[in-house]
């Protein structure tokens, strides 16, 4: 019997013992764990919004889950649909993006993303609505209005549910212009509005002078873009900023300038004659 205790390697028995009681502590540990999860309750809930735009706040998010889903705070983790929360946020007309998050503490974190909006269009029938980053629609609301460019005038496309995509030509080119306007500072500055005229033409309203800008459709942007800056550099500064009714760059390569009132360009030098012109 000694010599038969004698030849046990004690220090294996010692490692199978300690590694069985190591795997009886873990099992341990989990089932107090699961257990406090079962039980654990939400504390608190954290609402983050990103974006330049302030369509929605934090106290809308709050309303919307409160009215869907009851009181979120106080309630247990496992009582609450994440998945749920998160589609009703996503199907919000000013939401991109949303996401929902439960921690072990019992926090909710809610993050959400709004949709960035580049124009205003309001139709001829007075219908408005936005357009976003992605060429959607997005309701208006009189909460905010973003500072983004205006398209008016002789628009029939109009708005029946949110995130619709625009389906004609003529808004489709007015976005494409917005989208080019917004990206160089210096039409970002001087034109406030674009706007459709009878002939279907779109217009551009700039901020210094009141002459009709017209470009007709968003082809050729880059050239018709140009041509309007050599109006303002070159023309511009040698017969006045009120000289023309109508600038017309519709037609590939050429300003096309509607005189207001009657002058020559003899009368810019010899200013006797224009007085003399215009009474006459």
């Amino acid at each position: 019997m000694l010599k038969y205790l004698h030849n046990i390697r004690w220090n294996r028995v010692l490692y199978l013992s300690l590694f069985f009681l190591g795997v009886i502590a873990v099992i341990i540990v989990m089932s107090l764990v699961n257990r406090k999860d079962e039980q654990q309750v939400c504390r608190e809930v954290n609402i983050f919004i990103e974006g330049k735009e302030a369509f929605i706040d934090q106290g809308d998010i709050s309303a919307l889950i409160s009215k869907s889903y009851g009181h979120i705070v106080g309630k247990r983790l496992l009582d609450i649909p994440l998945e749920k929360i998160e589609k009703t946020l996503k199907k919000l007309p000013y939401v991109s993006k949303a996401s929902v998050h439960l921690d072990m503490d019992g926090i909710m974190a809610i993050n959400i993303a709004q949709r960035e909006v580049v124009m205003r269009v309001i139709n001829k029938n007075g219908r408005e609505y936005y357009i976003d980053l992605n060429g959607l629609k997005v309701p208006t609301t009189l909460k905010y209005v973003p500072h983004v460019m205006i398209a008016t005038g002789n628009i029939e496309e109009g708005y029946k549910n949110p995130l619709d995509s625009v389906n004609t030509s003529l808004v489709k080119d007015l976005f494409r212009v917005t989208q080019f306007i917004e990206k160089d500072e210096l039409w970002n500055n001087q034109v406030v509005q674009v706007f459709v005229n009878n002939d279907r033409d779109i217009e551009l309203v700039p901020r210094v002078g009141n002459q009709q800008l017209i470009i007709g459709t968003a082809d050729s942007l880059e050239q018709k873009f140009s041509l309007l800056r050599t109006f303002y550099k070159e023309i511009i500064p040698k017969v006045g900023v009120d000289a023309y009714n109508k600038v017309n760059v519709k037609y590939a390569g050429q300003i096309i300038c509607e005189k207001r009132g009657v002058w020559t360009f003899d009368d810019l030098h010899h200013p006797e004659k224009k007085i003399k012109n215009n009474t006459l």
